[in-house]
């Protein structure tokens, strides 16, 4: 032992961990910094979490159009613990966006943001972008079907915006069309740049936190006056506070683990999300959809009407970042506890039940096609007459499935059809299949008498 002590004594001369570190444990906290304060602890486990993953899927990955695809089917399917790994990756990346949400939510609702504390909900907005930017770019690597094609519908809006829309999309893709520079493109923004951003403005939050400490617990009438609160706080932590370790940090290092031990469950019980079809510029019968956080934004642009949609592309982010950007300006005094600040717990209710809907509209996107949709089997037709039964096949053949629900199974775009047989009669299924109408096309010039009158029959059988 006094060996040992004496070649850690050795190394904490030369390197100074002592005195960097001890200062950092011994610093003193506001009392009844609980649980609520845990979120961005869990956030940065999360991100520590993602670093190491990412730096052993890039051991294995290839990023180049060739084989991308095959090197991440290699790690699923082949290497040992990769789809488990891959799985830690996907879900790491879906905790820290829960988690940096969490926290920003908690900040918000208690009013840790104001003096003086601007400038860690600034920085703090900076970095749920950039984490967003991650889980973005992370999607295209994949390079199968849905990641590439969400990347070019991603590209599309981006060059729908005013004046700057064409550069911003070739910026995006690395040229005027996607491929082996786009993935080239894609790694460099998620294994460099937006990493290399995220760590500056972690170390920058970090160390705006130990300069103007923890927020305490708010208490309602106990206001933020600007021109008092620094010797206050001071004074409060001399008589009250308490050492950041074990007072304080035990709960984060609690939750923290916890969280990690969630993420690496549930991606040893559901792994990582399956490939598609690699990518296929001639494959269109395709909906592309964006991992679950960027759901609800996705849900938003297909819901808005077309007339506004490339204003609202171009408007919409930047009011948004300049909202939250200016929240600690607008309110950087006066009252902190949510009892006396109740509308702004009304709205964080409002947000969160609104992006939820969006985020469960996302999930069904009853506006496209589900081009996934299998065909009808036997005992959902039930009939023996073969026109009925060439009718069901030509119903999915043509791609009627694929917008119309038939007894549980097909998209939501059109009119259910499970009972069209008793709204409507032969003569008026025909006239609406060959001249179709609203979104619907003309079939007319795409299907045979025989083939018609098979389609109806079918139909006609549905009451």
């Amino acid at each position: 032992m006094q060996r040992l002590k004496k070649i850690w004594n050795w190394i904490d001369d030369r390197s100074g961990f002592t005195e960097i570190f001890k200062p950092l444990m011994e610093h003193r906290v506001p009392p009844g910094s609980r649980w609520a304060y845990v979120f961005g602890s869990a956030t940065l486990f999360c991100l520590v979490l993602q670093v190491i993953t990412g730096v052993a899927l890039s051991l294995l990955y290839q990023p180049s159009a060739s084989g991308a695809y095959e090197s991440l089917n290699f790690i699923t399917h082949q290497a040992v613990m990769g789809r488990w790994l891959r799985g830690i990756h996907y879900f790491g990346a879906s905790g820290m966006i829960i988690m940096v949400g969490a926290h920003m939510i908690r900040v918000y609702i208690t009013a840790a943001y104001k003096y003086p504390r601007e400038m860690s909900w600034i920085s703090g907005v900076v970095l749920l972008l950039l984490t967003v930017m991650m889980g973005f770019t992370g999607q295209l690597l994949r390079w199968d079907s849905n990641g590439v094609w969400s990347s070019v519908v991603a590209a599309e809006q981006l060059g729908r915006i005013p004046v700057i829309g064409t550069w911003a999309a070739r910026w995006l893709l690395g040229g005027s069309t996607i491929g082996g520079h786009t993935l080239s493109r894609f790694f460099s923004y998620h294994v460099f740049i937006i990493p290399a951003f995220i760590f500056l403005f972690v170390g920058y939050h970090l160390m705006l936190v130990i300069r103007n400490g923890i927020s305490e617990p708010p208490k309602a009438g106990r206001p933020v006056d600007p021109s008092r609160y620094r010797a206050w706080y001071k004074q409060m932590l001399e008589k009250e506070g308490v050492p950041f370790w074990p007072y304080a940090a035990w709960r984060d290092a609690v939750f923290g683990v916890i969280t990690i031990i969630a993420i690496l469950c549930l991606a040893l019980i559901y792994g990582p999300p399956e490939l598609t079809q690699p990518p296929d510029p001639s494959f269109v019968y395709t909906t592309p959809r964006p991992d679950w956080y960027m759901l609800a934004i996705f849900s938003l642009f297909a819901l808005m009407p077309p007339k506004i949609e490339s204003y609202a592309i171009f408007i919409g982010p930047i009011l948004t970042i300049i909202v939250l950007l200016s929240v600690p300006f607008i309110a950087k005094r006066g009252e902190r506890s949510p009892i006396r600040r109740p509308w702004a717990v009304f709205g964080v209710v409002c947000v969160t039940a609104i992006v939820f809907n969006l985020l469960m509209l996302g999930m069904s996107s009853p506006w496209a096609p589900n081009f996934g949709v299998k065909p009808l089997t036997p005992g959902s037709i039930q009939s023996q007459d073969t026109t009925v039964i060439h009718g069901a096949a030509l119903f999915y053949e043509k791609g009627c499935l694929y917008c119309h629900k038939i007894k549980g199974k097909g998209g939501l775009t059109g009119p259910d059809l499970t009972t069209v047989g008793l709204r409507l009669n032969a003569t008026e299924m025909n006239i609406r299949i060959v001249n179709g109408g609203d979104e619907m096309p003309a079939y007319g010039g795409m299907l045979r008498k025989d083939e018609l009158a098979a389609l109806v029959a079918f139909l006609q059988k549905e009451k």
